[in-house]
Formats: structure tokens, C-alpha cells, sequence
């Protein structure tokens, strides 16, 4: 393989930075979105459901590296073999810093906000 080979074959991104940087996105926007938009809760709830969104995306990733699910959400914030962690800390909780719920059953997942009342098991979770 010669050089002009090797530095076509390094160009791309791998999975994992993109979700990386998606991930990064997601966070940067929900800051914009509280601060700016004038009403406060739609925007908490739009940057929730972009950070589910997230999240839902590092699930399928880790479950394709690994061949399981996350035991727990907090997995996703660890490295993977030589991989980065899939998330970071700051994207492990909702618009109301309350943490996000992982709930695994059989061969799916939910992930859970707590919403606005900040208490999970209510009418105003917010679900992927």
C-alpha cells in the first residue's frame, strides 16, 4: 500500500466520532434553545427529545460493538475497548437536570424523562 493509499483510507469519519459530535450538537442546542427561545418548557422539551434522541442512537452503536444492550445508561459514558465513550456525562440528563431513565426488556429499551415535574412515573414523562 503506498502512501497516497493509506492517506485516502484515513479520510472518513467512524461511527462513533459521528455520533460523538451528534451528541455534542444535541447538548450545544439545548443550552441555545433554554436560553433563547422565550418559551422556557416547549424548548426544554424539544432539547429533551433531541437528547433521547441521542442517546437512543449511542444504545444502538453500543449494542452493535458490544452485541448486548447497556446494563445501565451509565455505560454509554465509558470507553468501549480502544473506541471514545459514546456520550458524554454532561448528556446523561434531561432540560430539568433530572438523570434519564434506561429500562431494558427482552430486545428493547426505553429511555425516561422525567419531564417538567421532575417526577418519574407521571403523565408528563417523556419517552423515545
Amino acid at each position: 500500500m503506498n502512501n497516497n493509499q493509506k492517506k485516502r483510507k484515513n479520510l472518513g469519519f467512524t461511527l462513533v466520532e459521528m455520533l460523538l459530535v451528534m451528541t455534542i450538537m444535541g447538548i450545544l442546542a439545548t443550552v441555545v434553545i433554554i436560553n433563547v427561545s422565550g418559551s422556557g418548557k416547549d424548548a426544554r422539551i424539544v432539547a429533551t427529545r433531541a437528547s433521547i434522541t441521542s442517546i437512543k442512537a449511542a444504545i444502538q452503536t453500543f449494542e452493535i460493538k458490544t452485541g448486548n444492550y447497556p446494563k445501565s445508561i451509565d455505560e454509554l459514558t465509558a470507553p468501549i475497548g480502544d473506541s471514545p465513550a459514546l456520550l458524554s456525562k454532561a448528556g446523561m440528563v434531561d432540560a430539568w437536570a433530572t438523570p434519564f431513565q434506561l429500562k431494558l426488556s427482552g430486545n428493547d429499551f426505553e429511555i425516561r424523562s422525567a419531564g417538567p415535574d421532575k417526577q418519574m412515573g407521571t403523565e408528563d414523562d417523556i419517552t423515545n
